[in-house]
């Protein structure tokens, strides 16, 4: 147990050095937002409001400012502003992510959509990316506002590739990995190179920290996505099973259908096919992916985005900004909240 409280220790601090590092910043992105989603509409303002302390990691606005600070850019509030408009991107997305999952908690809260309904959880998260929007042209530079709008494109197609193969239990891990690069990925890419295009980099090193960002959101989601069937994740704080309830098809699932027998194929089938899902029926897919070894061979796929990301910082000279981003890559994998 010991070496198991050591490596979530490492883990996290890596998570914290990139927030302590940024600190000052971070706070002023936090106010940012906040005064950015005042609305003189009521409901408007509660829901937003309730949004924002529902907190989170604030892990991309982290990113926006990290990149940011490898790559020189130190003076200014361009850095704080962009990385609040990525947030509020993300924001918007949960928002709209909770409807058409029909979720009720997230992050042990009730969602927005829940307390207020669908429709007002939806215009809300509209509002959110129009604000992020404005923040975007606020800028001024042409290059980021293209990066911004495009990657938000590429979010809504991303949930609409979701919708098109829910339930969809012999999914292609390829149409997997495309679904999370659009829905998760492609923000990460795009907060960690506006840091480079902040800091005035050659295309190389936007590219770098592009490619970087593109395979830590790959990490994030793949490991996100095991952790709702690691059995033994009480040791990482996370309860598991939301997934299989909502009836999600993720990678774990992928791979378990895969390589189940016949008889075991058609009982997912049966599982996914019902509107309801049962603990007892969690429990089983739960020993076969202990049967079939389904959690490792996960973590084996994330592991290979971890040395890519890892493996693109390697055009930036050394310096601590550099060392904090590369141990982050294990945050993505194996963290504990």
């Amino acid at each position: 147990m010991g070496t198991v409280i050591q490596l979530k220790n490492q883990i996290n601090n890596s998570y914290f050095d990139l927030k302590n590092s940024v600190e000052d910043k971070l706070v002023l992105v936090e106010e940012k937002i906040k005064n950015k989603l005042y609305s003189e509409i009521d409901l408007v303002q509660k829901i937003s409001d309730y949004h924002v302390k529902t907190g989170g990691k604030r892990l991309r606005a982290l990113l926006t400012l990290g990149s940011s600070k490898l790559c020189g850019y130190l003076k200014g509030g361009r850095d704080i502003n962009l990385a609040a408009c990525v947030e509020l991107i993300h924001g918007a997305t949960l928002l709209h992510d909770d409807v058409i999952d029909n979720s009720n908690l997230r992050r042990g809260k009730k969602t927005p959509n829940f307390i207020w309904g669908n429709q007002s959880s939806i215009l809300t998260g509209d509002y959110l990316l129009s604000r992020s929007f404005e923040m975007m042209v606020e800028d001024g530079n042409l290059e980021i506002l293209k990066l911004l709008s495009l990657t938000s494109t590429k979010i809504a197609q991303g949930e609409i590739l979701q919708l098109q193969h829910k339930e969809e239990i012999d999914m292609l891990e390829e149409t997997y990995l495309k679904i999370i690069s659009s829905k998760t990925a492609t923000l990460f890419s795009a907060a960690t190179k506006v840091g480079a295009i902040l800091g005035e980099r050659n295309n190389k090193d936007k590219e770098a920290l592009e490619f970087y960002g593109n395979n830590i959101g790959l990490t994030f989601q793949i490991a996100d996505d095991t952790l709702d069937y690691n059995s033994e994740i009480n040791i990482f704080g996370k309860k598991t099973g939301n997934d299989f309830y909502e009836g999600k098809i993720t990678l774990p699932i992928i791979l378990l259908f895969q390589q189940s027998n016949e008889s075991e194929k058609k009982e997912l089938i049966n599982f996914f096919n019902k509107d309801i899902r049962t603990r007892k029926e969690f429990a089983i897919v739960l020993k076969l992916m202990s049967k079939y070894k389904i959690i490792s061979q996960c973590y084996k796929k994330a592991q290979h985005f971890i040395n890519l990301a890892k493996s693109s910082l390697v055009v930036f000279k050394k310096s601590k900004e550099k060392e904090i981003l590369e141990n982050l890559t294990s945050f993505s994998l194996e963290r504990s909240f």
